[in-house]
């Protein structure tokens, strides 16, 4: 096999990238539910995500992969398991984490090049923030959702969204998304992916690089976020469910238990199946 095969990965490599990127973006997730915030005047610091976990897999490995694992895993885990399901209002979120994660690991090349990787993983977080800020816009815009004015700012829905992307960039963005990421991604190079049977990502990978199809995929994926956010504000969530027991202390340990042995499982064979990979070579 050679090095271009091994580069692209088959669908059982790619699934088991979808499945650690669930698994372990799904316990972060939960994990975020329980670090407390803390406002100083109109700057709020609360941890919204650990989103370096699925950008250092999209960086490393299949990036559509990782990307849809991780935006599954966050349903999974911190919203169904937690005995809550908002429709289609859970859509927007869904597809705005898989394009900015998608473009994040499309972006780098060479994930040995530190400059790139900390741009791609910027850029991936703050595609995915301003998408979300831009909906909350329209919905204001288009009289779908009341404004509600934050005290100490311009009583303006830009003014207030647009301190609100900048609030959780600058903290979050950098904290738990560009520096962890900027530190995994060339550790890990050339240490993980021989786990899965493949081999490290090159500059001239098929997977690296963003070509106008995929823009236009990207395109299209946050105009139907755009679509299913202003129906489910409007009332049209289809199915929109809540049980007595969300968000309970019970639901939170079952589903971090439920996310951990997942991300167990798949370790142990990814393990075993490089194991063998060993032994037959």
């Amino acid at each position: 096999m050679s090095i271009a095969q091994k580069q692209t990965a088959t669908q059982s490599q790619k699934l088991m990238i979808f499945v650690l990127s669930m698994s372990l973006y799904g316990l972060a997730t939960l994990f975020t539910e329980l670090i407390p915030k803390f406002q100083v005047g109109v700057v709020e610091f609360s941890v919204e995500y650990f989103l370096f976990i699925p950008l250092t897999l999209a960086m490393l490995f299949d990036p559509l992969s990782a990307a849809l694992g991780a935006a599954t895993g966050e349903l999974v885990f911190s919203e169904i398991m937690l005995g809550q399901f908002g429709g289609l209002g859970e859509l927007e979120k869904f597809l705005t984490v898989t394009i900015g994660v998608y473009i994040a690991g499309r972006l780098v090349k060479d994930p040995r090049n530190r400059a790139l990787v900390g741009v791609a993983a910027i850029t991936g977080t703050a595609a995915q923030l301003l998408m979300g800020t831009a909906v909350d816009i329209l919905k204001v815009q288009l009289a779908v959702e009341d404004f509600e004015a934050v005290a100490g700012l311009p009583e303006s829905v830009f003014a207030t969204e647009g301190f609100a992307f900048l609030n959780d960039l600058l903290f979050s963005g950098i904290l738990f998304c560009l520096l962890p990421t900027l530190y995994l991604v060339p550790k890990l190079y050339g240490k993980i992916e021989p786990l899965l049977g493949m081999a490290p990502r090159t500059p001239d990978s098929a997977v690296s690089g963003i070509s106008p199809k995929a823009l236009a995929v990207c395109a299209v994926g946050f105009v139907c976020a755009i679509v299913a956010e202003l129906a489910a504000t409007a009332g049209m969530s289809l199915i929109d469910w809540e049980a007595e027991w969300a968000e309970s202390g019970t639901a939170m340990a079952v589903g971090m238990v439920a996310a951990a042995a997942v991300a167990i499982i798949a370790l142990l064979v990814i393990k075993k199946n490089a194991g063998k990979k060993a032994a037959v070579n």
